[in-house]
């Protein structure tokens, strides 16, 4: 046997070694994840992980490892413990999937779990869906994006959001969903680090685990006034950070950042050449002083809109993108590689609403989430007054209060919400949606106060 061939021989064994120790690895992390979810605790704890973060670059120096290489290891293993552990985590739409399997079976549920507005869209909408087809949107088109929607975009993020920008500067996508999968799919590598501040909508922290992405989370409390501290952010910042993820107005606190602090969030942002990842879908819903992104003229970021929100639009799956040319060029390669293109007919659809004047379903969603909001003010339960977006996400004030099991029981009193795990470390927390007729809402908080009054 050659030289060679006994060094590929020694290469197989210590393989095959490291096989059966990550299975061992994963055996024991789902050990974890078991007695975790049995005492109520969050699936990641980032200061353990920290400490096993500094004691694996000691590592590396002591046996001449590359520290990069490391601690990109590191993050993959974590990852795998993190995907064990999520198996049984619940979120807004299971539940909602349990909803309509139960009203499939003839019960009536109060939907109060998703952000879906129950009013219709303009009335635009219903005219162009008529024009569609005599207007020739029946082909293939640009992966970008039809160039006089986009257009049309570049014009209204121009006018609304206090930054200038052109046809180049926009990507279409079938809703906000699908950009930020693009965004994190293309501009990260996996063993790269993103922060995500939290509470926040799984979809980020899921989009990362897919790409091999290590996500690195702030917690943030209601004590706290859900604003994440700057020292944690700064701290969590590495040679493997890329991207930080923002979403203001807040799903699920509705929060808006004071200036302030998003300044300082995009100073650091700037300072370590990071990617921001602006989720703004909800700054048609802003109740108080709000600022996208986009006014800092930051070629590094990436704020995601949709039409799902502000013009009641779920089911047309239509989004968009604003970014740098150079970084819309990127998602727009993964798009046509996955879909070709977005559906011209959905594309005019949107443009002719993008002409509607939305500000009466801004006024709804607020009445109507003022009227959760003076309902929850006799419950047994803490929370802060939203500064926008259409939810009230609240502590309940009773002990050792299960979200998810609380989730569970009230969907056989026929209304549903959503499980405050969903959305990071909070499961004495729940999350209401004041997406239906008001009095549907105060029938709704009504049955929530008597199921709550039974919990001990």
């Amino acid at each position: 046997m050659s030289d060679i061939d006994k060094l590929r021989d020694k290469m197989d064994r210590i393989t095959f070694d490291m096989l059966k120790l990550l299975r061992e690895r994963n055996d024991t992390a789902k050990e974890i994840g078991n007695i975790k979810s049995n005492l109520g605790l969050g699936i990641t704890n980032e200061e353990r992980e920290s400490q096993l973060r500094t004691k694996v670059q000691s590592l590396c120096k002591e046996i001449g490892l590359d520290e990069k290489m490391g601690l990109t290891m590191l993050n993959f293993l974590l990852n795998e413990s993190v995907k064990i552990q999520s198996t049984n985590k619940q979120t807004h739409l299971s539940v909602f999937l349990k909803a309509k399997t139960l009203e499939r079976q003839g019960k009536k549920i109060i939907h109060m779990e998703v952000g879906e507005p129950d009013f219709f869209p303009p009335k635009t909408v219903n005219s162009a869906l008529s024009q569609v087809y005599d207007m020739g949107y029946t082909k293939y088109g640009d992966s970008k994006g039809m160039i006089q929607f986009r257009e049309a975009l570049a014009s209204h993020v121009t006018k609304t959001f206090g930054a200038k920008a052109n046809s180049q500067n926009i990507l279409v996508s079938p809703g906000a969903r699908f950009s930020v999968f693009l965004a994190i799919s293309t501009l990260l590598n996996p063993g790269n680090e993103i922060i995500i501040i939290e509470p926040a909508w799984p979809a980020y922290k899921d989009n990362a685990l897919n790409s091999g992405v290590k996500v690195r989370t702030i917690h943030t409390s209601l004590e706290n006034r859900w604003e994440p501290k700057i020292e944690e952010i700064e701290k969590a910042i590495n040679q493997n950070t890329k991207m930080i993820v923002l979403n203001y107005p807040n799903n699920p606190t509705g929060k808006i950042l004071p200036e302030k602090l998003l300044d300082q969030i995009m100073s650091i942002a700037m300072k370590n050449n990071l990617y921001v990842l602006s989720d703004e879908i909800y700054s048609s819903y802003a109740f108080k002083n709000w600022k996208s992104v986009l006014s800092y003229g930051y070629g590094r970021s990436i704020v995601t809109q949709s039409f799902s929100k502000s013009h009641a639009m779920t089911g047309f799956r239509i989004g968009y993108a604003v970014s740098s040319p150079e970084i819309i060029d990127q998602m727009a390669k993964l798009q046509a590689l996955a879909m070709t293109n977005v559906s011209e007919p959905i594309q005019y659809v949107a443009m002719k609403a993008l002409e509607a004047d939305t500000t009466d379903n801004t006024k709804t969603i607020k009445t109507r989430l003022e009227a959760v909001i003076k309902k929850a003010k006799s419950m047994e339960i803490e929370f802060m007054e939203p500064d926008g977006a259409m939810y009230l996400f609240a502590k309940v004030k009773k002990p050792h209060f299960d979200s998810v099991e609380f989730t569970n029981k009230l969907l056989d009193y026929g209304v549903a919400i959503a499980p405050g795990e969903g959305f990071g470390n909070y499961q004495e927390f729940v999350r209401i949606s004041a997406c239906q007729p008001e009095e549907t809402l105060n029938h709704g908080m009504q049955i929530i106060e008597e199921v709550m009054r039974t919990e001990k």
